[in-house]
């Protein structure tokens, strides 16, 4: 049995206001599938875009070179195809479009069949003070944490 796949997308949540989230299928080779079961592929830059024929691509997503590939390997930086329905797609494209929000990759994950699976969500991007006001409730909540503590 082999261990759980979960690779994260740690500063999304810091950078962006989450809308919608969708779990969608990725279009890879042989090698990069292997990478991936490796736990050496990172989402951390990544992005995900249209292209004219209304297919969503992940940009800038890192998956190492197969160690025992040879020949064989693939790109460690090239576009990937993500998989979702029409309706999904119209959705997605239509917001992106019109309101101008992101589509941001979340978790890069494994299921229990095999196969390989990127949670993306719907964003919008916060503003400066919202970050500000972020890192203000943490800090408030780890002070109280600290007093409970003591008494």
């Amino acid at each position: 049995m082999q261990k759980n796949i979960n690779i994260r997308n740690k500063k999304a949540r810091f950078e962006y206001v989450f809308i919608d989230k969708y779990i969608a299928g990725i279009q890879l080779t042989g090698t990069e599938i292997k990478s991936i079961r490796e736990s050496k592929a990172r989402i951390t830059e990544s992005f995900c875009e249209f292209n004219e024929k209304g297919e969503l691509f992940v940009i800038n997503m890192f998956i190492e070179e197969y160690s025992h590939g040879g020949s064989y390997n693939h790109k460690s930086k090239s576009e990937r195809k993500l998989l979702l329905t029409k309706q999904e797609l119209k959705k997605l494209q239509k917001d992106v479009q019109n309101v101008g929000l992101t589509v941001i990759p979340l978790k890069l994950f494994i299921t229990d069949k095999g196969w390989a699976k990127l949670q993306i969500a719907l964003c919008k991007g916060k503003k400066l003070y919202d970050k500000r006001q972020m890192i203000k409730d943490r800090d408030n909540k780890k002070d109280l944490a600290r007093l409970k503590k003591n008494y």
